[in-house]
């Protein structure tokens, strides 16, 4: 009888723990490979925006370095065998935003007040 249950306990122990990856329960290898591939995935599109790698790095200060060079290096090899041009990406509409306080007051591009135009 107890060597039934004792059988029974381990079973079920398994069954429940093999459950683990379906809870989306994540090790620390895993944790590891998806900012990898995360940082992998910012270079290749940093280099398709035709951003510098510098640039790329001052971005995303938190992504892995290493891969995020080796995203860089292997679309820019991609890119250059198969003449793909990139895409540069728009400004973030902030810069609009700050221009926008600026017109409201209507000074003038560098500030001061402006001139009239003479017809």
């Amino acid at each position: 009888m107890r060597n039934i249950l004792t059988i029974l306990c381990l079973a079920t122990a398994s069954l429940t723990l093999s459950g683990c990856d379906a809870l989306g329960i994540e090790t620390a290898p895993q944790i590891a490979a998806k900012k990898d591939a995360e940082a992998h995935a910012i270079g290749s599109a940093c280099r398709h925006a035709i951003r510098s790698i510098e640039v790329c790095f001052q971005s995303n200060p938190k992504a892995v370095k290493a891969a995020m060079f080796n995203g860089w290096k292997e679309m820019d090899t991609y890119m250059r065998e198969n003449e793909i041009l990139g895409m540069p990406s728009q400004d973030p509409p902030a810069a609009a935003d700050s221009t926008s306080r600026h017109d409201s007051a209507d000074p003038g591009k560098d500030g001061h007040a402006p001139t009239a135009h003479k017809s």
